[in-house]
């Protein structure tokens, strides 16, 4: 369908299935960069190794386009003008700086108006505290099934953390790599006897 002046393409894939159409078939020739989101609620600390914002922008680095995955912290009272300034930002500086290799950006916008931000920040990906819980239930027909209940995932404000950062109402940007190996182990994991 089009929408003043845009064709729009809707899937019922995941986001990275979206990523792959999209360079791959839709597109009439490679993007300059993949932009995912932008995503209700943050992607902070442990939680953006299981995001689909977060996973789409994988997608294009893994497939040779720059990337950035964007998310406003809230779920409600959106500030998506705020958002949207600061992606359009990030694109513009991703654009116009070398990265290196393998390496996405992972924005983390504070759910606030935009003269409310006390600024941009670089950071490290701070840990997640997660105290949630399974209720086991059962559905009308006596089927099982499991409800996820209890907070939401938080984290410790460690200094330079997207944690942090988003606490003082900073946007967070935090460079993320593709390969997640553990290298200070990898001698120790070599001397194991399996």
């Amino acid at each position: 369908r089009e929408e003043e002046g845009f064709v729009v393409y809707q899937s019922d894939g995941t986001p990275s299935d979206c990523i792959l159409l999209g360079i791959y078939d839709l597109m009439p020739q490679r993007p300059d960069l993949v932009v995912s989101g932008i995503n209700r609620g943050a992607n902070l600390g442990d939680d953006l190794t299981y995001s689909g914002t977060v996973s789409a922008a994988m997608e294009g680095l893994i497939h040779g386009v720059p990337a950035f995955a964007v998310s406003q912290t809230a779920y409600e009272g959106m500030h998506w003008k705020t958002a949207a300034v600061i992606a359009r930002r990030v694109a513009v500086a991703l654009l116009g700086n070398p990265m290196p290799p393998h390496t996405l950006l992972n924005v983390n916008v504070p759910n606030v108006s935009l003269d409310q931000l006390d600024g941009v920040v670089g950071t490290t990906q701070g840990e997640s505290i997660y105290e949630q819980r399974l209720i086991k239930r059962a559905d009308p027909r006596g089927n099982e099934y499991y409800w996820i209940t209890g907070a939401l995932p938080r984290g410790e404000p460690v200094n330079g953390t997207d944690f942090e950062a988003v606490l003082h109402n900073r946007v967070s940007i935090t460079p993320v790599q593709l390969n997640m190996t553990n290298k200070d182990f990898l001698d120790t994991l070599r001397t194991w006897k399996i």
